[in-house]
């Protein structure tokens, strides 16, 4: 029988699937990186929502707690907004491949976080990542605005993954999820009225766009985001950024299925990615060998 740690490890990749999947869904999108990540999220937390009143899941917390996982809703919405403006400016391709980047700085965030030693591995692994980006970027650099987008995206990655693994421990995953989706809508509603971006175009939707939206949110969104939540009471941040950076590969080639040339890239760029793919699979040997279940 496979212990809670391999599930939830195989689990992580089903997810990190899907979230390849959403980069391809945020090419497809016709809205700006700002109204395309308000209703992702919007539409997330109804979901999320009518789920948690169907599985009679309390939300009440105290008023403190709310507030921490309101403001984590804030630095996911940014990571979103970065990533999908990443796409936008670049391609699908690029843009994953930047996100590699997120084990590196988890790999410092981490030990920083939590007040704990570096482990060697982990700060070598990382810098692996950072030599296959470095060949992509070798190759690839007339996209400059995409590549500094999607390395705050990988940032502000990290960042989340590591907040968030100290709130699993305490709190229902879904409820989290409620709160901190909500959050990034707050926010992001907040500065849109601030601008004076809410107007009758900011509604205007396609029927394509709206089909889009509503598997971006309920699929990627709503229970990628409950399922990546519950995983890191089993799995640790590095571990979990690390594993995320398999979403450039699955991301890439279903890019390349959907939108053909638009997305190949030199043999190079596809070389930095294996690197990346093959540094993910040590890390998962290491990681059996250091902590046998």
């Amino acid at each position: 029988m496979l212990s809670d740690n391999t599930k939830s490890y195989f689990k992580l990749h089903w997810i990190v699937f899907i979230w390849g999947f959403t980069a391809v869904l945020g090419r497809l999108i016709t809205l700006d990186a700002m109204p395309l990540v308000w209703f992702r999220m919007l539409f997330a937390v109804v979901f999320i929502f009518i789920y948690n009143k169907f599985t009679k899941t309390s939300i009440r917390l105290p008023k403190k707690v709310i507030l921490k996982f309101l403001v984590a809703g804030l630095v996911i919405a940014l990571h979103w907004f970065t990533f999908f403006r990443a796409i936008k400016v670049s391609n699908v391709s690029i843009t994953l491949a930047c996100l590699s980047t997120g084990a590196f700085f988890a790999s410092i965030i981490e030990p920083i976080f939590f007040k704990k030693k570096i482990i060697w591995y982990e700060i070598f692994f990382g810098l692996l990542v950072v030599v296959g980006l470095s060949i992509i970027f070798k190759v690839e650099g007339n996209y400059i605005e995409g590549i500094v987008l999607a390395l705050i995206s990988a940032f502000l990655s990290a960042c989340f993954a590591v907040i968030n693994s100290k709130f699993v421990v305490n709190y229902e995953p879904k409820v989290i999820s409620f709160y901190e989706l909500f959050g990034g809508v707050l926010f992001f509603s907040i500065f849109l009225f601030g601008t004076s971006s809410f107007n009758s175009d900011f509604f205007q939707l396609s029927i394509n766009d709206f089909l889009y939206l509503l598997v971006l949110s309920s699929v990627c969104t709503a229970y990628a985001f409950i399922a990546s939540t519950s995983i890191m009471k089993f799995l640790s941040p590095y571990t979990v950024m690390l594993t995320i950076n398999l979403e450039p590969i699955y991301g890439i080639l279903l890019a390349v299925l959907i939108f053909k040339e638009k997305e190949q890239m030199s043999p190079t760029f596809y070389f930095g990615a294996l690197l990346i793919l093959i540094t993910v699979i040590l890390n998962a040997v290491l990681k059996a060998k250091h902590k046998p279940n």
